[in-house]
């Protein structure tokens, strides 16, 4: 098993480097660019309202954790200002398989999925089709150690 766990650290963190160079943190728990937007610019509430990802505007904006989120419309925007821990994704933003090795890698928008009500990434396809294969076992053990490296910088968890 620890072959398994140590083999699953390798494969993500060789994918995360691929893309590391595109991650910044605008707040510690919240994955954003060097701008602090969100979610790459994706509208976050229309994951839940037209079940798919949907590039948001400058004209529609919202600020949740110090991360500026675009939105497609001012009704995407009102909701989300009205429920904000629903609809932003879990874990900040981050990958949900990252965090369960304890890492934050930037999440995917293409790579996503809504359960029970709440919103996914993961870093790529790849990585999400190993998340899929226990959804969650997955969420279970994220969101036990979420809690701690959430407030960790994603340089100080690459240093572990």
């Amino acid at each position: 098993m620890n072959l398994l766990k140590t083999s699953l650290k390798t494969l993500v963190a060789a994918s995360a480097l691929a893309i590391s160079g595109s991650l910044f943190a605008a707040d510690i728990d919240i994955n954003a660019d060097k701008n602090d937007v969100a979610l790459h610019g994706y509208d976050a509430v229309s994951y839940f309202t037209v079940g798919k990802p949907t590039e948001g505007s400058f004209e529609y904006t919202a600020t949740y954790k110090n991360a500026i989120f675009k939105f497609s419309s001012a009704e995407n925007r009102n909701k989300f200002r009205a429920d904000p821990d629903h609809y932003a994704p879990q874990y900040g933003g981050y990958c949900a398989f990252g965090t369960t090795v304890e890492k934050k890698f930037d999440g995917d928008p293409s790579a996503w999925k809504v359960v029970d009500g709440k919103l996914y990434l993961n870093l790529n396809k790849n990585v999400q089709k190993r998340w899929l294969s226990d959804v969650p076992g997955y969420i279970e053990s994220a969101n036990t150690l979420w809690p701690e490296i959430s407030q960790i910088t994603v340089k100080e968890l690459s240093e572990r």
